[in-house]
């Protein structure tokens, strides 16, 4: 327990050092502004009292502004829950420290718990005796539960919708920099993997000519016609193709254990796509093989990147559309060689797999080419791989620059955050609505009017005075509230109490008209005046 108290009160200890180390100019003058508005709103003349407040009342008041107003910062459960407590503080500052609350706190359960205890401070400390009208207490509660929602709940859910999409903006924006970050890792990793390949490809390449002019040299050595001279010449040309080889293979060849057999490049050339094409057949894709043009001779990196191209094609058609018709062209151009994988969209309907990285070393791979590589879905639904390679020889592109090295900040924001704050707020308007529509649809009748009271006169028949009252009494005012500081009836009449129109709040009290009969005619018409709180 003790330890408890200490791990929270070190918490709360570094959170209040963090915030007052964040404090800014702009954050000071607004916290200024806010505590000025919300003291102007209330004092002047009170939120509930009838005269203004003045001297030590008015320092008191302000004194308790100062220090709760800014204390929201720090303690904002705390602070609503005090605000709620102090009857004299006004409506402004009990919505500043809601939508505080609602900002601040974190948990939900401690939302529920804070918001509770408000709404039962307020319930209890609510000066009953502060109506205009002397109203019905099921009535009176709906005004309370009104003046709750919208003082503290609708400011708190507010600001408690605020925060839930500010924390998952933040969110957001991490686990996109985040996942630009390892697509960026890992598009690095393909390409090293990728020039591995290549490296590869240049050792088996490079290491066969090597081969061929050390044999070539150590033929050539044993020809009885050379002299001393010539043969020493041609020793150290085969001496220093072995030592290159040696190297190249030490150096270069220890990648080939990262690839399979299927890796050689002398088995993936231009050539080679007919029996790639026939091994997807096989097994059970439907493709077909279009060849087009004079074929022209190919460097290996260009015959090897075109083979690349008609496998990755083959691979997402077979991947990502099971089922789906594939063509395959290999086109010999004046100037260039095209190679493209087109397939129609799938027969299931929806991709059989999540994209791979496949693309991104194949585009590498074209690159290195000297080639261009295009990537894109078609209109009838299907998928394009297309490749324009060069005839010739190129010397290796520089790497091109990460475009993602600059990324655009997040724009999509999920749009159900602070769903439940939503929800909250409008099952207080709900509430707030329903009630007075409820209160609407009741039987209210008319007050009585000036006019009818003035045509009332004692001594006039009870059915025709009757014929000018409301038929029945205001639910909103119970009936002994109506008589309960009335002069005492006259003896044997029957009395009736109505609200009358014109009223004035200067009376502290709501006027009363009393009707009394006896003996079938008016015998007294009297105004008092329901004074509340008595």
């Amino acid at each position: 327990m003790i330890t408890a108290v200490r791990t929270r009160a070190e918490v709360f200890r570094a959170d209040t050092l963090a915030r007052l180390r964040g404090l800014t100019v702009v954050r000071l003058v607004g916290d200024l502004i806010v505590l000025v508005a919300a003291l102007l709103l209330d004092v002047w003349p009170g939120p509930w009292a009838e005269t203004k407040a003045s001297g030590w009342t008015l320092a008191g008041i302000f004194a308790v502004y100062v220090v709760l107003l800014p204390l929201r910062h720090l303690l904002p459960a705390t602070a609503m829950i005090g605000g709620a407590a102090l009857t004299f503080l006004g409506p402004a500052a009990m919505v500043v420290l809601s939508y505080t609350a609602g900002r601040r706190i974190e948990s939900w359960v401690k939302a529920v718990v804070s918001t509770t205890i408000t709404f039962v401070a307020v319930v209890l400390l609510w000066d009953w005796d502060a109506r205009p009208l002397d109203i019905e207490p099921v009535y009176g509660m709906l005004i309370l539960i009104t003046i709750f929602g919208v003082g503290v709940a609708l400011p708190f859910l507010v600001g408690r919708y605020l925060a839930q999409r500010e924390a998952l903006v933040l969110a957001m924006q991490e686990r996109e920099a985040r996942m630009r970050g390892e697509h960026k890792m890992l598009s690095r990793q393909v390409r090293l993997r990728e020039r591995s390949r290549i490296a590869q490809d240049m050792h088996d390449s490079l290491g066969h000519r090597l081969s061929l002019i050390s044999v070539h040299a150590g033929a050539l050595a044993l020809d009885p016609s050379l002299g001393e001279k010539q043969r020493e010449a041609i020793g150290v040309l085969r001496s220093a193709a072995l030592t290159g080889m040696g190297e190249l293979r030490a150096i270069i060849g220890v990648l080939r254990a990262e690839d399979g057999p299927d890796d050689d490049p002398a088995t993936r050339t231009a050539e080679s796509i007919d029996s790639l094409v026939a091994d997807a057949r096989k097994a059970g894709v439907l493709v077909s093989l279009v060849r087009g043009g004079q074929a022209h001779p190919l460097p290996s990196r260009v015959s090897h990147a075109a083979y690349r191209v008609a496998q990755e094609g083959l691979t997402n058609a077979a991947k990502h559309a099971p089922g789906a018709a594939v063509q395959v062209t290999v086109k010999y151009e004046p100037d260039a060689l095209v190679v493209e994988v087109r397939n129609n969209p799938s027969r299931a309907g929806s991709p059989g797999g999540a994209p791979g990285v496949g693309l991104i070393g194949l585009t590498e791979r074209v690159r290195v080419a000297g080639g261009i590589l295009h990537v894109g879905a078609l209109p009838s639904g299907g998928f394009r791989i297309a490749a324009v390679l060069p005839y010739e020889e190129t010397a290796l592109p520089d790497e091109p620059e990460d475009e993602q090295d600059e990324a655009e900040s997040p724009r999509g924001i999920r749009k159900w955050a602070g769903v439940g704050s939503i929800a909250g707020a409008t099952l207080v308007l709900a509430i707030i609505i329903g009630g007075f529509t409820f209160l609407g649809a009741q039987p209210v009748t008319e007050v009585v009017s000036q006019e009818n009271l003035d045509r009332i006169q004692e001594g006039q028949p009870e059915a025709d005075v009757l014929a000018l009252l409301p038929a029945g009494d205001e639910p909103l005012v119970a009936d002994g509230e109506r008589k309960s500081q009335a002069s005492p009836e006259p003896p044997g009449a029957r009395c009736v109490y109505h609200i009358t129109d014109e009223q004035s709040y200067l009376a502290k009290g709501t006027r009363v008209v009393r009707f009394c009969f006896r003996d079938g005619k008016l015998v007294e018409k009297k105004i008092h005046v329901q004074r509340t709180g008595q």
